[in-house]
């Protein structure tokens, strides 16, 4: 197979590109061209029409670059263009990572995890001690003051009682510093001589993202 090096500016693009490159992806592909160079070939027809590594161009592009490799795969039918385009596409989807062999290289990089298409921080998670991980978990769940105070007040803000329940309920406010606020409420219901007593005190926390009520 002959490699030939071709300005960007000859490529063109197939009228329909099977693959969606998000932006995410293409910043990856450019993290990677940055820090390997170009590892594989684009594919293209007798006309420069990219067949394969279209969003490859793309990270080209936006990285500046003025020529890349190519294959010119000469003499196809529209209709092969086509399925190698959806073969390109699906093929390599298939595969299965090896999670023993995954990890063994993330233990043998010693901490090196800045690798193109990977999150950084997950990998540093799974390479983390056991000690770091208990540094992380019991980081969990802890939120300024001031944002636990503005949930606070937007639940009881908003708070309406459960339909048909006979019950009022008032807030009783109890609170951890560093934590999402437990909200008490508790039901209050005139029995036959017009007195109320206390029923049990239903609990929950408020999700610190959603704001949503979570039982306890």
């Amino acid at each position: 197979m002959k490699i030939t090096v071709v300005p960007l500016d000859k490529f063109k693009r197939p009228v329909r590109n099977v693959r969606h490159h998000p932006q995410k992806q293409i910043d990856e592909m450019k993290r990677s061209l940055t820090m390997f160079g170009q590892t594989r070939p684009m594919v293209v027809d007798d006309e420069y029409t990219v067949l394969v590594g279209n969003g490859m161009l793309t990270a080209m592009e936006e990285l500046g670059w003025k020529e890349a490799e190519c294959y010119v795969y000469e003499g196809l039918t529209e209709a092969r263009k086509k399925k190698l385009m959806l073969a390109d596409n699906r093929v390599y989807d298939l595969g299965l990572t090896d999670m023993d062999a995954f990890d063994a290289i993330l233990q043998e990089l010693a901490g090196d995890t800045d690798i193109p298409g990977w999150d950084e921080a997950l990998l540093k998670t799974l390479t983390a001690s056991t000690a770091e991980v208990d540094a992380l978990i019991g980081s969990y769940g802890s939120y300024p003051r001031e944002e636990v105070d503005s949930l606070t007040r937007r639940e009881r803000d908003d708070y309406v009682s459960p339909p048909d329940s006979g019950a009022a309920y008032s807030p009783v406010a109890t609170a951890s510093d560093g934590l999402p606020t437990a909200q008490q409420y508790e039901a209050s219901s005139p029995d036959a001589d017009g007195e109320t007593e206390p029923q049990p005190i239903q609990r929950y926390i408020i999700c610190p993202k959603c704001g949503e009520k979570i039982c306890l």
